[in-house]
This record gives structure tokens, C-alpha cells and sequence, in this order.
């Protein structure tokens, strides 16, 4: 079950990554409220300014102003200027920190969400999709820039100007500070309350919409062939127009009411003004102000709209980060499924030797045990075939031998070393396997041929595709070994992928081979050559394959026959055939009666 991610979590997430540069963090978030305090200084410096003005007795300036101007009024001025510079001074180098800041957390996140990604049990990603889990990578990191973003860069100067301008009205006038305290809290209020309580619905229903849309026309674009075979393009257009139609009314009214909330927010905003320009002038009239104090409140007001104008629309969005910052904060939080021991020690391969011994697990606590005090020694370099119906146990045999999942009971050893008691990473390069669906990196064929020895030379990775049978194809193609075989080897049939996948395996030339039956879905030409392959593969080396074609294992040396979580029958073809009644015979001669069906 999904964890219900907290703002506690939330709040943890970001410490972690705001802590990793602690002194350009704290440094940023003091320049920039650094900058936020002189920008309120700035109401105060204009109303000095207006004082001195007001103070100019103008009948003696006459025509030289320049050369009487008062040294008031020129002070004024030049401190003006002095606070205008200092603002955007700090503010840049605010702004110059933090980008250093942003792109080492994004940096961060990305690599620290994709290593625990990488290390979740390979059920998790069978049942995860995974453009999606991609999506909420990368959706993580830019929602998590977007948030940080609004609280360093906007509400913690937003703050830090509403507290430094009240604070100043309060200590003038405090019926003034308190006029501007509820003013301020009033537009705060407003403006948070329409835009998460009536704007979010609506763009909500807009964005749901949307995403329909786009559903829509990925589901005809990919479908394309379909589409014209019967002739539907019409019908898909009109399809398309229904869910256009359905968004346009959805987007319009979420805009429209916006549009509205916007307008109620701005009039807010000029009672704002009244209420605290006003006070000033009854300030005045009761001689408690002067002029320049009556610029100084209408200046403090404009700063204050500033900040404060898109104050709801930035909680909004720094709510929708949090929301989509959700799945990559789960991620993050996750434990590993399969951890290596404090002071895990590197797998040393020797002969290949595989034992369980008394093996219990189960998949879920919840579950029915796979194995119960499961038990079976494989001699180094035998050759085994493990057989059974769905849901036997074969894979999950092939599964722990690679501590894809730890036993609850029991031990495996590969040459008398437990396998819990080594990383994981150095136990599975000695094992090579060999899928029944290879899958290719969207990169070279060198480069997917070497990827389990990145050491290997091109010499070596073409002795071992001309091994695999794979050297003359490869020649073949217009860059040879640079050829890029495309997102999961698309651009190479079957057979091919097949026998680049096990040139791969050679050239890593682990003690212990797994095979998925390599051969079970190709056509007789491609079966030809992987058959060829697999007898250089399996010279010397320990060989499990997980058999689905009886005819394919008659050469095994042993055949293990599985049945919910036991070993019942083993043997070797002949010997398991030659025994009346056996689950083996029986599996056999079924699959004898469909080829002759055929």
C-alpha cells in the first residue's frame, strides 16, 4: 500500500537537499531578506524626500534651483539612489547564489531518486510503468525547483517586507501599524481563499480535461494503422471534437470565474488603499503627519501591492509542486527492498557450486510460502533444467539465486559463500543471463555487447559476437558495432537481439549461466544459430535454464520438475519420461499431442 506522503515528509525532503550547501543556502536566504528590508526602506526615503522638498522656500532658487538646492533635499535624493542600488545589488547576488544552489539540488535529486529506482525489486518495476516512473522522476525535480523557488525567492521576501513595513507604521503611528496589520491580513486571506478554494476546482476539472485530450490523440496516433484499415478517421475526428468540446467549456469557465476572482482581489486591494491612505490623512488632519508622512504611506502601500498581488496564484502553485513532488518524495522515502550487510564483502567466483539449504520464503509476509525448508545442491558445471506449470517456483528459484529478494529461512551459498553476506552488485556479475525477451539499451551494439565487462576491447566484444553468431548480421549493418539499435533493441529482429544478448553473456564469462529458454519464440533459421551459440555459452559453466519446451532440454544433465514450491520429480529426460505416471511424462506428452495438433 502507497504511504501517504506528509508534509512532515515534505518538510524533511527539502532539508535534507537545502542542507547539502548549508552556507550558500543560509547565504542566499540572507541576501534576499537583506534585499526585502531595503526595499521597505524605500517608502521611508521617499517621504524624507517630499519633507525636503515641501521645506524649499522656491522664491529664493529662482533660476540657479541647482547651485540653492538644499542639502536636505540633495541628501535625500542621494540616499534614494544609495537604497535603490544596494536593493538590486543584493538581490542579484541573492539571485546568483541561489541558481548555484537550484541546479545542485535539481542535480541531486535526479541522480538520488534514479539510484533508488534502480534498486527497487524487479516486481516493482513489472507492475510500474515506465514512462511514468520517468515522469515522476523528473516531475519531482522541476516541481520541487518550482517550490523552493516561491519560498526563498518570493514568500520569505513577501514576509520579510509586510512584518519590516507594519513594524515601521507601528513604531510612527501604532493605530497606523495596526490599519496596515488587518489590511495586509485581509488581502492575504482573500486572495488565498479564492484561488485554493474556487480557482484550484475549476482548473482542476480544465486540467483533467486536458489530459483527456491528450489521451485521445495519443490513442488515434498510435493507432494509425488501425484507423486506416477501417477507414475511421472521421469517426476519431469526431470523437476528438467531443473531448476538444468538453475542455473549451471546462477551460472557459475556469478562466472566466479567474477573471472574476482577479476583479474581487483588485478591489480589495483599493480598499486596502483607502483604509491605510485614509488613516494618513486623518493622521494629518489631526496634525500627527505632514506631507512627506502621507507619500511614505502611499509608498509603503505600491511595495506592498507588489509583493502581496500575486500572493494567492504563488500559494496555489506552491501547493500543486507539493502535490506532484508526492511520488518522487515516496520514492525517496522508500526503503530498499534487498539491503547488503554493514561490512558486505565483494562475491569471490570460484566453480560455480549452487546450494539451498532449507530455504522458506514468501513474497508478502500475508502470502503463502513459495518454499518450505527447500532444499537442493547444483554441482559445479552441471547443466540443469528447471520445469513446472505457472506459478511452480522456477523463477522465483532464479530470482533468489540473484538476491532479487532476501529468504526468511534457510541459506543460499554459490561456492560455500552465503549469498546475504556479499553486495548484491558483485553476485549478479557472476551470473550471466540470458532472457527469453532480451532487452537493448538505446545505444551501440558495442556498447550493449560489452555492457556487463566496460573493460572489454573491441577485439573482445567481436570474439564473442562471432561466437554468438552474431558477427556476420553486425557487418552487415551501414556503422557496424556503432549501430544504434533503438529504445529496447527495436530496430533488430528477434533472432538478433537474441544473439547479441548472449554474445553479451560470453563476453562476460560468469561461472553460472540462467537461461530463459532463448530459443522458445524465434523461427527455425534464428533458432539454428542461438542453439550454436548456446553450446559455446555453456562450455564450463554451471547452467540453469527455465524450461517452457520439453523437446529443448533433453541434453540436460538433471531436470528439476517443480510443483507449488517443490522439487517432486528430477532426472534426466529420458529417466523421467521412462517413468510411468510421472508429472514430467505427463507435461511431455501434452506438449507432443499440441505439436502433433499443429
Amino acid at each position: 500500500m502507497k504511504k501517504k506522503i506528509t508534509y512532515k515528509d515534505i518538510t524533511r525532503f527539502s532539508l535534507h537537499y537545502w542542507m547539502k550547501s548549508p552556507v550558500r543556502f543560509f547565504a542566499t536566504a540572507i541576501m534576499i531578506s537583506l534585499a526585502a528590508v531595503i526595499d521597505s526602506i524605500f517608502p521611508i526615503v521617499t517621504g524624507r524626500l517630499v519633507n525636503a522638498m515641501t521645506s524649499t522656500d522656491l522664491s529664493r532658487v529662482g533660476v540657479e534651483f541647482i547651485s540653492f538646492l538644499p542639502k536636505a533635499v540633495v541628501m535625500a535624493l542621494l540616499l534614494l539612489v544609495i537604497v535603490e542600488f544596494l536593493y538590486h545589488g543584493v538581490r542579484n547576488i541573492a539571485y546568483g547564489l541561489w541558481n548555484r544552489v537550484a541546479v545542485d539540488i535539481l542535480q541531486s535529486i535526479t541522480q538520488d531518486l534514479f539510484y533508488k529506482v534502480q534498486r527497487f525489486s524487479t516486481d516493482w518495476h513489472a507492475n510500474s510503468f515506465a514512462g511514468g516512473t520517468v515522469r515522476k522522476i523528473t516531475r519531482a525535480m522541476w516541481s520541487f525547483d518550482t517550490f523552493e523557488d516561491i519560498f526563498i525567492m518570493y514568500l520569505l521576501p513577501t514576509g520579510i517586507v509586510m512584518i519590516s513595513i507594519i513594524v515601521s507604521m507601528t513604531l510612527h503611528w501604532p493605530i497606523m501599524g495596526f490599519v496596515t496589520f488587518i489590511s495586509v491580513v485581509v488581502y492575504v486571506a482573500i486572495s488565498v481563499w479564492t484561488v485554493l478554494c474556487i480557482n484550484a476546482k475549476n482548473f482542476k476539472r480544465a486540467a483533467k480535461a486536458d489530459t483527456e485530450v491528450g489521451a485521445a490523440i495519443a490513442d488515434a496516433v498510435t493507432s494509425n494503422h488501425t484507423v486506416k484499415s477501417f477507414g475511421a478517421e472521421i469517426k476519431e475526428d469526431v470523437i476528438l471534437s467531443g473531448v476538444t468540446g468538453c475542455w473549451r467549456r471546462l477551460a472557459l469557465t475556469s478562466w472566466q470565474i479567474a477573471n472574476g476572482t482577479d476583479l474581487l482581489r483588485r478591489y480589495v486591494s483599493v480598499l486596502m488603499m483607502l483604509l491605510m491612505v485614509g488613516t494618513s490623512l486623518w493622521l494629518w488632519s489631526q496634525e500627527r503627519a505632514d506631507t512627506g508622512d502621507i507619500v511614505y504611506v502611499f509608498t509603503s502601500f505600491i511595495v506592498l501591492s507588489a509583493y502581496l498581488r500575486h500572493i494567492g496564484e504563488q500559494v496555489a502553485n506552491m501547493q500543486r509542486a507539493v502535490s506532484e513532488m508526492e511520488d518522487g518524495v515516496s520514492y525517496w522515502l522508500r526503503e530498499d527492498d534487498v539491503v547488503d550487510k554493514e561490512g558486505a564483502k565483494d562475491f569471490i567466483p570460484e566453480e560455480g557450486r549452487i546450494t539451498f539449504d532449507k530455504v522458506s520464503f514468501s513474497y508478502d509476509e500475508d502470502q503463502t510460502s513459495i518454499y518450505e525448508d527447500f532444499s537442493i545442491e547444483i554441482k559445479a558445471g552441471e547443466k540443469i533444467a528447471l520445469v513446472g506449470y505457472s506459478g511452480s517456483g522456477k523463477s522465483t528459484f532464479v530470482k533468489l539465486l540473484q538476491r532479487f529478494y532476501d529468504v526468511q529461512g534457510g541459506e543460499i551459498r554459490i561456492d560455500g559463500q552465503d549469498i546475504s553476506s556479499v553486495t548484491q552488485s558483485s553476485l549478479r556479475r557472476a551470473i550471466s543471463l540470458v532472457p527469453q525477451d532480451p532487452i537493448l539499451f538505446h545505444r551501440s551494439l558495442m556498447d550493449n555487447i560489452a555492457y556487463g565487462c566496460p573493460d572489454a576491447t573491441k577485439e573482445d566484444v567481436i570474439e564473442a559476437a562471432k561466437q554468438a553468431y552474431a558477427h556476420d548480421f553486425i557487418e552487415t549493418l551501414p556503422e557496424g558495432y556503432n549501430t544504434l539499435v533503438g529504445e529496447r533493441g527495436i530496430k533488430l529482429s528477434g533472432g538478433e537481439r537474441q544473439r547479441v544478448a548472449l554474445a553479451r553473456a560470453i563476453l562476460t564469462n560468469a561461472n553460472i549461466l540462467v537461461m530463459d529458454e532463448a530459443t522458445s519464440s524465434l523461427d527455425s533459421v534464428s533458432e539454428h544459430y542461438i542453439q550454436k551459440a548456446l553450446k559455446n555459452l555453456e562450455q564450463d559453466r554451471t547452467t540453469i535454464t527455465i524450461a517452457h519446451r520439453l523437446s529443448t532440454i533433453k541434453d540436460a544433465e538433471r531436470i528439476l520438475v517443480f510443483d507449488n514450491g517443490k522439487i517432486i520429480e528430477q532426472g534426466t529426460h529420458a529417466e523421467l519420461v521412462a517413468q510411468e505416471g510421472s508429472h514430467y511424462k505427463h507435461l511431455y506428452e501434452m506438449q507432443v499431442l499440441d505439436l502433433i495438433g499443429d
